[in-house]
């Protein structure tokens, strides 16, 4: 490449493009909107939904760190739209496409918050000066990518450090991982001007009017944990008591895998046009929509408590089998805790013949309930 290219075109510019004019169309030369991108940062996490939503806090402290950086975003299809447009210059799917074009790339920064072993193995050939995280073995297994990501993997091989010692929120765990200062920094989530009008629509279709109370139960979970689900007895007693007790609406949200669930508690709660089953199976965007319109969620460590805490909805947070401390509501709704001594225990299966969340009673989370909708709660 001879000197005159290297003068004319601004290769470090974040808006150069190389196959085409940028978005400005000017010459590099002299050019007022020119960006020099000083740092490079690969960003790696897969899944689940709930786990991707949280870590996206890193997001404001990498921008606080490195305000000049290109930051890539690797991810699943599925879980992009939730990623869209909250500062990511440029959202990737994972597919092989993508691996033959970042393994001929170069990063300053390479995180990798995932333990699959395609993953990993896509991480260790990665090209970075500084690697966060976790790599795969010479024995095919995870280990930690440095000094500053030991904690984080110690989490994951000790019950005892992960179950009874570590106080930390997973998002202040991972800040401590990529050795960011932790100030707080909250879940980040795409703005849905279209969604929240289909949202608002759709719950005076189903006869909420604004002004009346919406309180949404996420009845499901993923089917790793399944023990992390309540009982679809105590989601129907407990509708039945918030419909005596408040002018409320429910909505009973979850997937293609809660579609018969939500049917049952439906017809046990037996509020009729006062409990709803709108359909978002489709669009996490449009969950994520009619989330943001309701007064409270009810729901077990999920997708849906996660997207509640992103938009700083109250939530009534139900934790038995996972680790309520690695979970931060930002002030946002409380938590009720499994009171086994079994609890947490990470299984998919409970071996006792009650389970901490089949113990838990109606009663304690209606409690809870009312405190998040008294007037000067916390989130209303």
């Amino acid at each position: 490449m001879s000197d005159t290219e290297e003068a004319v075109f601004a290769w470090d510019c974040r808006y150069f493009r190389g196959d085409k004019p940028c978005c400005h169309r000017r010459a590099c030369l002299h050019c007022a909107h020119y960006r020099p991108i000083r740092q490079r940062i690969l960003i790696i996490k897969l899944g689940a939904m709930g786990d991707v939503i949280r870590t996206t806090p890193i997001l404001t402290g990498l921008r606080k760190a490195f305000p000049d950086s290109h930051i890539t975003w690797l991810t699943l299809p599925n879980i992009m739209p939730l990623l869209e447009g909250i500062g990511i210059d440029r959202l990737l799917a994972d597919d092989w496409r993508t691996t033959r074009l970042l393994l001929s790339e170069s990063f300053d920064i390479a995180v990798c918050l995932d333990k699959e072993t395609d993953v990993l193995a896509l991480m260790n050939r990665v090209s970075a000066v500084q690697k966060f995280g976790f790599l795969l073995g010479k024995y095919g297994q995870v280990v930690p990518a440095g000094d500053s990501s030991t904690f984080l993997f110690h989490l994951g091989v000790s019950d005892e450090l992960k179950f009874r010692v570590n106080r930390k929120s997973y998002t202040e765990l991972v800040f401590d991982c990529l050795q960011l200062p932790y100030s707080g920094e909250k879940y980040l989530l795409p703005e849905l001007p279209l969604e929240s009008t289909w949202a608002r629509e759709t719950l005076q279709r189903e006869g909420c009017p604004p002004g009346r109370r919406r309180i949404a139960f996420n009845t499901g979970a993923g089917p790793v944990f399944a023990t992390k689900k309540w009982t679809s007895e105590g989601y129907a007693e407990l509708g039945r008591r918030l419909l005596r007790e408040f002018d409320a609406h429910i909505l009973l949200l979850g997937g293609e895998s809660e579609k018969e669930r939500n049917l049952g508690i439906a017809e046990g709660i037996a509020g009729g046009p006062r409990v709803s089953l709108p359909d978002t199976r489709d669009s996490i965007r449009r969950l994520t929509a009619l989330i943001g319109e309701c007064d409270l969620m009810v729901t077990s460590d999920t997708l849906g408590m996660h997207l509640a805490i992103g938009q700083e909805k109250p939530a009534v947070a139900l934790f038995g089998p996972t680790c309520a401390q690695e979970v931060d509501l930002f002030g946002h709704g409380e938590k009720i805790v499994g009171t086994f001594e079994c609890c947490p225990c990470y299984l998919s299966a409970c071996p006792k013949e009650i389970s901490c969340m089949e113990a838990l009673e109606a009663e304690t989370v209606l409690e809870a309930c009312r405190r998040q909708l008294s007037p000067g709660s916390q989130g209303r």
